[in-house]
């Protein structure tokens, strides 16, 4: 098994634990709490589900055959630099987060991104 796709799968499932045990953890460094049983269910759904089957589709992916991890890998790539790109796009209307958490957040999901490609 490769470090690096372990690396990334155990970002997601960390996430996704997170986000379905505790939903306001994911949001609070943002300054936003889940109050509503909505919102909640939305964190659980994005952050939690979400996170955790694409770690168990990373660590699935590496016994899989050489194109269909090659596939995955590049798939989630591709989602981590989407949410790195959103977050630069976001910092031309509002550039003062990205010296905060987001910022932060931008770095993982742009190194989490090379990572996955460089694992290729």
């Amino acid at each position: 098994m490769n470090v690096a796709v372990i690396l990334v799968a155990v970002f997601f499932a960390g996430m996704g634990v997170a986000a379905l045990v505790k939903p306001a953890l994911i949001w609070a460094p943002f300054g936003v709490a889940p109050t509503t049983p909505d919102a909640r269910n939305e964190v659980r759904a994005v952050y939690g589900g979400f996170g955790l089957a694409i770690a168990a589709l990373l660590i699935a992916a590496e016994s899989a055959t050489a194109d269909f991890r090659d596939g995955v890998l590049v798939a989630v790539a591709v989602a981590l630099g989407g949410m790195a790109a959103g977050r630069l796009l976001g910092a031309v209307a509002d550039p003062k987060p990205l010296l905060r958490w987001p910022g932060f957040f931008f770095l993982v999901e742009a190194a989490l991104a090379a990572l996955l490609l460089s694992a290729r």
